[in-house]
């Protein structure tokens, strides 16, 4: 395998080798702490424009497991692992990691110190980075490298339905970069499900007449999105129930007059701990953003219900005056722990409730 180079934005550099494709590039330097599903990761819309550093040191043990790929085209730009598995073994394993990354266009860089870059990322937040074939670039072009338009790159082109059997409701979910799991989720509560593009006006989502609105998970700065956010306002005054996970709880909060913050290093991992904050109940959560809602600046309307005990930034907040709430981590079952399912159900119960009134 062929020397490359990990160049910091500081002017760090670590020496590595390649694996998986070959190439330069350049992107957000991020850390994950999921001891497993790297599939995931690799396929996770949220990764757009980023290079995900495993925390892990080692990575494709089980190869590649089919029903854990989250997108069929992954956006991140490249993928730095302390040391790969060459020969996984696992009983639903169809490739290795090494032939997916390869396939896929991934850049990789393996025999990295990812606990003393990790430290780096800590201490000084998160930076941009460069993977070369040489140890020297121009710092100045590094550090105005900047992650946008990445809801465009990562939405879906056209509008899809799926239906439930014996379905009791419908719903719109907004496609920001989904791993397309909540529709999976929604439609085993009986619940038909439309997935439209990230920029479809209100008018054409009321058109449709769902009972509630989704927004899904996806990647990026929620306030370059600014007219999602004007769409979303709208639909907050049409009474349905609403429902956002990851960008799209930043992207309700932006709507509802919320502020939003970038946070040092994220929150990237299947281990984050949140506490529901009228019921003092913790739960395990799988997270990757890299943004949060500021709770000191919530309006009068707006509570927040779920806090991250790493670092005390809001988790989630509900509406006090509309049948509305959002969570910053994942709600679906897939690739991390499952305590939070139940987040599916309270909006199919919240649906229930305005469809009464």
């Amino acid at each position: 395998m062929d020397r490359i180079y990990l160049i910091l934005e500081n002017g760090t550099v670590f020496e590595g080798r390649s694996f998986g494709a070959s190439g330069e590039t350049v992107g957000e330097l991020v850390f994950t702490t999921g001891v497993i599903g790297y599939t995931e990761t690799l396929t996770d819309p949220c990764n757009c424009g980023q290079i995900v550093a495993q925390t892990f040191p080692l990575i494709g043990n089980y190869g590649i497991i089919p029903e854990e790929i989250g997108a069929s085209s992954p956006k991140l730009k490249a993928y730095i692992v302390r040391e790969y598995c060459e020969e996984p073994s696992n009983f639903r394993c169809e490739g290795d990691i090494v032939t997916f990354m390869r396939n896929n266009n991934i850049i990789g860089i393996c025999d990295i110190d990812t606990r003393a870059l990790t430290r780096i990322i800590r201490e000084n937040g998160i930076m941009n980075a460069k993977i070369s074939k040489t140890p020297e670039c121009d710092l100045n072009e590094l550090k105005n490298y900047k992650v946008t338009d990445a809801v465009k790159q990562t939405t879906c082109s056209e509008k899809t339905v799926y239906n439930a059997a014996n379905a009791t409701g419908s719903v719109v979910v907004y496609d920001l970069g989904s791993v397309g799991n909540a529709v999976k989720e929604l439609n085993a509560l009986g619940l038909n499900v439309t997935v439209v593009p990230a920029f479809t006006s209100a008018e054409d989502v009321l058109a449709l007449s769902p009972d509630g609105i989704m927004l899904s998970e996806g990647p990026g700065d929620p306030t370059e999105n600014t007219s999602i956010i004007a769409e979303v306002k709208k639909l907050l005054e049409s009474g349905k129930a609403m429902f956002g996970v990851g960008l799209g709880h930043q992207i309700i909060a932006l709507a509802g007059g919320c502020e939003t913050f970038k946070l040092k290093y994220g929150h990237r991992g299947a281990n984050h701990p949140v506490m529901n904050t009228e019921t003092s109940k913790t739960h395990i959560t799988s997270q990757n953003h890299g943004y949060a809602v500021d709770a000191q600046k919530l309006p009068s309307n707006v509570k927040m219900i779920y806090r991250n005990l790493n670092d005390n930034t809001c988790a989630g907040i509900a509406f006090t005056d509309k049948p509305v709430f959002s969570v910053q981590f994942k709600a679906e079952t897939l690739a991390g722990p499952n305590d939070t399912g139940f987040l599916f159900k309270i909006f199919a119960e919240n649906i229930k409730k305005a469809m009464v009134r």
